[in-house]
């Protein structure tokens, strides 16, 4: 049975710090591409920030480049997204998403969601 699982979201100030991770089960990790995305309240869903099987060259949405970090640790079967300098316009639900282009398959968590707030 294939699990994507979010975890480490919640309410933090302007300026501080959040690290989330998704786990994976259910597949052979190492070769998906994983992504994470984001979706605020009556936005379409965004990508933030996308890391290889390697994560040798991630990439990052314009808004988050420089504030956000993708790593993977394929052992342990988990992506992370470390979150700094957040902003109120950062609020959104974050997905994290296990894409393989070959397999044609694409499975997605449940969502964590992220507020920054005063």
């Amino acid at each position: 049975q294939v699990q994507v699982v979010e975890s480490g979201g919640g309410l933090v100030q302007p300026g501080g710090s959040l690290r989330l991770s998704c786990v994976a089960s259910g597949f052979t990790f190492s070769p998906y591409t994983m992504n994470w995305y984001r979706q605020a309240l009556g936005k379409e869903r965004e990508l933030v920030a996308t890391c290889t099987s390697a994560c040798a060259n991630p990439t990052y949405s314009d808004s988050v480049k420089g504030r956000f970090i993708i790593s993977r640790d394929n052992a342990k079967n988990t992506v992370y997204l470390q979150m700094n300098s957040l902003k109120p316009e950062d609020t959104a639900v974050y997905y994290c998403n296990a894409r393989s282009i070959v397999l044609r398959k694409n499975y997605w968590g449940q969502g964590t969601q992220v507020t920054v707030s005063s």
